[in-house]
């Protein structure tokens, strides 16, 4: 297990120095309240959909919303922010945050999640607006609204992990994980076929071709993979930029109490 751990992102002691709980550029005060504004966002917003499907006659709409890839990664952000922004409070308050207090086995599962939060949004945004999108606005400011939420402003949250914080590339080894996921929402979606008579989206019907069905299939599983490394790419050379370029090694908590050989290596590199 020791060795393991390392290449799946949760090397032991877990985020010494606090990369998951701080930014390059915010304090983690402000980190964490942006954190906590969007998981509000975003569970305000689904749960408004939720009410406006059924006052106006559309309970199916809701019901049904779980068979969706978006959907589901839209309740992952939620939940994502929501747990992040309590570990970035923690840490504020502590020095040390909940999430190296936890478990081995639920830290590996953060690091995954993590990298699931920022490859699996700007998926769901290409595919939907390269694929699923008429061309035409929509007829309403609440489905403008909503298909902006979901399918764009996602995107944009993935970014502000990507961009602001102190992350570090997410291990190759979490690329078969999201594979693994994407092939049980497979699943899912043909169960939905089955138990709801409906597939969630129509590219998935192979009455519609064999071929062309692979195709898209596949077309989406090399989307995910190149997602992943172009975001392995920037979150590299944004590290390598504001820490190595800049020296801006980040905005710290007073009470930090853990600093690795990482952690001395940055004061040295300011005394210089």
């Amino acid at each position: 297990m020791a060795r393991i751990l390392p290449i799946l992102g949760a090397s032991q002691p877990f985020d010494p120095s606090h990369r998951y709980t701080t930014s390059w550029i915010l304090p983690p005060l402000l980190l964490a309240i942006c954190r906590a504004a969007f998981a509000i966002y975003i569970f305000t917003a689904i749960f408004f959909i939720f009410g406006w499907n059924g006052a106006h006659g559309n309970p199916e709409q809701s019901r049904y919303s779980f068979s969706f890839f978006t959907s589901l990664g839209y309740w992952g952000l939620g939940f994502y922010f929501l747990f992040s922004s309590l570990h970035t409070f923690s840490y504020l308050a502590t020095g040390k945050s909940w999430l190296q207090r936890w478990p081995a086995a639920l830290q590996v599962a953060h690091a995954v999640f993590y990298t699931t939060i920022v490859t699996f949004p700007i998926l769901v945004t290409a595919v939907f607006w390269a694929l699923l999108y008429s061309g035409t606005w929509f007829p309403t400011s609440f489905q403008g609204w909503s298909n902006t939420s979901q399918h764009a402003l996602n995107t944009v949250f993935a970014a502000f992990e990507i961009f602001l914080t102190r992350t570090s590339p997410p291990p190759p080894a979490h690329l078969p994980f999201l594979v693994i996921l994407l092939a049980l929402y497979l699943a899912l979606a043909y169960l939905t076929h089955v138990t709801a008579g409906f597939y969630p989206y129509s590219f998935l019907d192979p009455n519609k071709g064999s071929g062309k069905l692979a195709g898209y299939i596949l077309g989406i599983l090399a989307a995910a993979c190149v997602i992943f490394g172009i975001v392995w790419g920037i979150i590299w050379i944004r590290r390598w930029l504001t820490e190595s370029k800049w020296g801006m090694h980040g905005k710290l908590a007073k009470n930090t109490v853990v600093r690795d050989e990482e952690m001395m290596e940055m004061a040295s590199e300011r005394m210089k």
